[in-house]
């Protein structure tokens, strides 16, 4: 039996959903947060665009749940959006008294700025370009500091643990990927908030550690899992010639004005959508996968020339100084740019207080489905669901009773000898989920992804149990969430666009 730790409350994950939970469980109560590396390592930690809220008194909640609707298509849960809109305020006040650095203006009052799909400014910012970092940040050092909350680093999840006569979820199995070691942790209530799938696809903007492993974990548990056929690409990953890495450029740059041209320096986005460059994301990625195939280039542009560097670099310095490394200064030269996988509308189905079906566990952030991202999600919307939903979900384990003694069910590790070439299996994946399951689906399409994928599949049976092994599984176990969603929405919706005239049917 491996070794066993138990908690009240057992996180998994320390992006911004699991520290902002983590810090709004009972002080009473004991807490524990895992993350598969460390703190800096999360699609929070590399957010830049910042946090929508209708905090400026020209906004109102009103304005900005129609806006959220309409970016989702008609497929959000209207409640759920009512809850992000109404009480995310809050919540950013609570992050201010935590002392998140947000930038301000020269009145010494929040610098709130504007996205694409937002009717009015909205979405505040730290550290110009660095949100996510700057918030992260702070909410681990205070983490660090409560007597209640423990964080361990470098534990993987296996599997979740429940309970054999209730069904009820009781904590989780991890790998220390240090030593090798197994720990079971038991806990009264788990919350995934392990992010999202990005590396199932060639070209992400996520981080090596998005493989969808909370996801996963809680699909092999019975957790309903639902919208997976949502996969938002964001317009403007910078381009590099001959190189897969998609370094995000912030769609904060066209809220404040760059504007997206052709090689020849003609804009496209005025005849795509009303708000031209602040169209929707599903919109604005379409129009340059468009635009490429139109011109057979690989990449498009973004044009923010004409504004001094040293404005720029004071408003955007990661953004600036990534791009400065590849000979392109912003404020001369055009930057290059094509949409990369960026966001999981999908994941775990998860209420209004993040529960799943499964009585115990919670999913917030990307590895939940709150529903309030519909078939596309509104600019800066996720990081507010990781801080209204996290925090719901940590009420409302605060609330439960210890679960009931009684054995708990382990999983059962794969005991195969052979060694397959992950590196080659992961390759293979991102482009046939890049093919396949990309911004543009055909059925055809999908149909070959499926049996690419099950060929793939085929390959890691018998496979020796290894971290890498288990971490390629849970890749291939949400690719077939993917494709599976894909064939069952039959008409294009939001994120999910089906090539042409052509309905999965």
């Amino acid at each position: 039996m491996p070794a066993e730790l138990k908690c009240d409350a057992l996180i998994i994950g320390a992006g911004l959903a699991g520290l902002f939970a983590a810090l709004n469980i009972d002080p009473p109560l004991d807490c524990v947060i895992v993350t598969k590396e460390d703190v800096n390592t999360s699609n929070s930690w590399m957010a830049q665009g910042g946090i929508a809220a209708a905090v400026s008194p020209q906004d109102d909640p009103d304005y900005h749940y129609e806006d959220t609707l309409v970016a989702g298509a008609g497929l959000c849960d209207s409640e759920a959006v009512r809850v992000l809109v109404e009480e995310g305020p809050s919540d950013v006040e609570a992050l201010r008294a935590m002392e998140v650095p947000f930038d301000l203006n020269d009145d010494g009052e929040l610098h709130i700025t504007r996205e694409g799909g937002h009717t009015y400014k909205r979405v505040v910012h730290a550290g110009g370009d660095a949100t996510g970092r700057e918030t992260v940040k702070v909410l681990a050092q205070i983490a660090a500091s409560r007597g209640n909350i423990r964080i361990i680093p470098n534990f993987f999840l296996i599997d979740l643990l429940k309970h054999a006569d209730t069904g009820e979820c009781t904590g989780a199995l991890f790998m220390d990927t240090a030593s090798g070691a197994f720990s079971a942790i038991r806990a009264r209530g788990v919350i995934l908030a392990t992010g999202g799938i990005g590396r199932i696809y060639l070209r992400t903007t996520n981080p090596a550690v998005a493989t969808g492993d909370g996801i996963a974990a809680a699909r092999r548990a019975g957790a309903a899992v639902t919208r997976m056929e949502f996969i938002q690409f964001h317009p403007t990953a910078l381009y590099l010639p001959d190189s897969d890495s998609a370094f995000l450029i912030s769609e904060a740059l066209r809220g404040e004005g760059a504007k997206l041209v052709g090689r020849q320096g003609g804009r496209f986005m005025k005849n795509a959508h009303p708000l031209a460059e602040l169209a929707p994301r599903d919109v604005v990625a379409r129009a340059i996968f468009e635009e490429m195939a139109r011109t057979g280039e690989p990449c498009v542009f973004l044009d923010i020339t004409g504004r001094p560097l040293s404005e720029l670099r004071a408003r955007f310095p990661t953004i600036t100084a990534e791009c400065l490394k590849h000979g392109i200064d912003i404020s001369k030269d055009l930057i290059p740019v094509s949409p990369a996988q960026h966001y999981l509308m999908g994941g775990v189905a998860a209420g209004l207080r993040a529960q799943s079906n499964i009585r115990r566990l919670y999913a917030c952030g990307e590895s939940g489905c709150s529903g309030v991202h519909g078939a596309n999600r509104l600019a800066s919307n996720s990081m507010l669901e990781c801080l209204v939903f996290g925090r719901r979900a940590a009420e409302h384990i605060s609330g439960l009773p210890q679960p009931e003694p009684g054995a708990v069910v382990y999983p059962k590790l794969p005991e195969g000898t052979r060694e397959p070439d992950i590196q080659d299996i992961r390759r293979k994946l991102g482009e046939l989920c890049q093919s396949g399951a990309g911004a543009f689906r055909t059925r055809d399409g999908v149909e070959k992804g499926m049996e690419a994928l099950a060929e793939l599949e085929t390959d890691m049976e018998s496979a020796a149990f290894s971290k890498d092994m288990w971490e390629t599984v849970n890749m291939l176990t949400v690719a077939r969430c993917v494709f599976e969603a894909c064939l069952e929405r039959r008409e294009s919706v939001g994120a999910h666009t089906i090539d042409g005239s052509e309905r999965l049917m």
